[in-house]
């Protein structure tokens, strides 16, 4: 195990562990094909932290522990705003030829691993990556594409509102996002997420209905 890097206390997974789901914020469910991340599974993200950082929330605030490699510029107030409780989550921002060791590492010891590759792992590397993942029962979320991930969530567009005219105070964003995988995810999903004044995550509102429903291609 590389320097720095331990095994959180309490951590040990059992194989009942291995076959439950890491909940998510209520707006992100309907993405996920059992509401949530699947333990052993490997969920990308591409083109939005804002995202990313969502998908940490709920699950550390319930006591999960997450581990991010390669984000040296990751704002953790933005992290706390959105839900995710930074007093679990360990940070490796800058770790060098050794991303895929330290990814490896905290896969023994978080119950969540962002890796942010960025083409400093090669495709054998990443699927031995997501294989260690299935054994221990973490999740593995590769920030950008990852070969063979179970799930891939993916910003589509953004929209603030709050600009009239050319002047005023942003007050929101609304985030477009799908999700496609395998198996019961295989069918592409799109949901409309705003993150509020407050830093929260919902689904957004329309004129036509209080929330939006999630929709299927």
């Amino acid at each position: 195990m590389p320097d720095g890097v331990g095994v959180a206390s309490g951590l040990t997974l059992t194989p009942v562990d291995r076959d439950r789901v890491l909940p998510v914020l209520p707006a992100l469910a309907g993405l996920l094909p059992r509401g949530g991340m699947r333990r052993g599974s490997t969920v990308a993200v591409r083109g939005s932290v804002t995202l990313l950082l969502a998908l940490l929330a709920e699950a550390t605030a319930g006591g999960s522990w997450a581990g991010v490699v390669g984000m040296p510029r990751l704002g953790v107030v933005a992290a706390a705003e959105l839900g995710v409780a930074v007093t679990r989550l360990a940070l490796v921002p800058s770790p060098g030829a050794d991303l895929p060791a330290v990814a490896a590492a905290l896969l023994d010891g978080m119950d969540l691993v962002v890796v942010a590759a960025g083409g400093r792992i090669a495709e054998p590397q990443a699927r031995r990556l997501s294989a260690r993942a299935r054994h221990r029962g973490a999740v593995l979320i590769p920030f950008g594409p990852w070969p063979g991930a179970d799930l891939e969530l993916t910003h589509v567009r953004s929209k603030w509102t709050g600009m009239e005219n050319g002047y005023g105070h942003l007050r929101s964003r609304e985030l477009t996002v799908s999700a496609r995988g395998r198996g019961a995810a295989v069918r592409p999903t799109v949901a409309s997420l705003e993150v509020t004044g407050t830093g929260a995550l919902v689904l957004a509102e329309t004129p036509a209905a209080p929330r939006l429903s999630l929709v299927s291609d």
